[in-house]
């Protein structure tokens, strides 16, 4: 299903840890890695695809996720004439995309890149935010950009936890019992 302009309407999904890294797939039989995405069904709305490519992808149901954020606008890329099929040419120009930002709320080893009878990873990493950007085919890079720059003030603010720190709890060394407080800063 193409739009009259030739480009394919499709989601892209930006899956974070609790550490605000990303979920970074590796294609299956290729060394091209990239954020799970996939073409929406006639009949399907933008999250109706993007929870089923979810499952297909990685395995994972609407309950293991928390929707953070979305794209506000579609985002377009073309493809280049080498990676479009002779018999589509002339006609498909490339993906629109939405794309959502997610927050994984189980652990990942519940991640399951064979719960399709047609993976498309055979592997994974967690990345940091943006690292994403230095190693994607140059034809997304603009898109990944965009939806990166877009979703990233919806990013969870990470909590930083000291437990020397911790309000009412008193740390003792564990050889005679002497507690251990931090310093204070030195008075001028």
């Amino acid at each position: 299903m193409l739009d009259r302009d030739g480009f394919r309407p499709n989601v892209g999904i930006v899956l974070l840890n609790q550490k605000n890294q990303v979920f970074w797939g590796k294609r299956i039989r290729t060394h091209s890695w990239q954020f799970p995405q996939g073409g929406i069904d006639r009949g399907e709305n933008p999250e109706q695809a993007m929870y089923r490519e979810l499952g297909e992808e990685v395995g994972l149901a609407p309950e293991h996720v928390r929707i953070v954020a979305r794209t506000r606008d579609w985002l377009r890329y073309e493809v280049p004439d080498r990676y479009i099929r002779k018999d589509a040419r002339g006609h498909y120009k490339g993906q629109k995309q939405i794309w959502f930002l997610l927050q994984l709320v189980v652990p990942d080893h519940a991640l399951n890149l064979r719960a399709s009878t047609h993976p498309e990873f055979d592997a994974w990493r967690w990345n940091d935010y943006w690292v994403p950007l230095d190693s994607v085919v140059d034809f997304k890079r603009g898109v990944y950009e965009l939806a990166l720059t877009e979703l990233s003030r919806y990013l969870p603010r990470q909590e930083t936890k000291s437990r020397f720190l911790r309000q009412g709890v008193r740390h003792t060394d564990g050889v005679n019992g002497t507690d251990l407080q931090p310093s204070a800063p030195p008075r001028h």
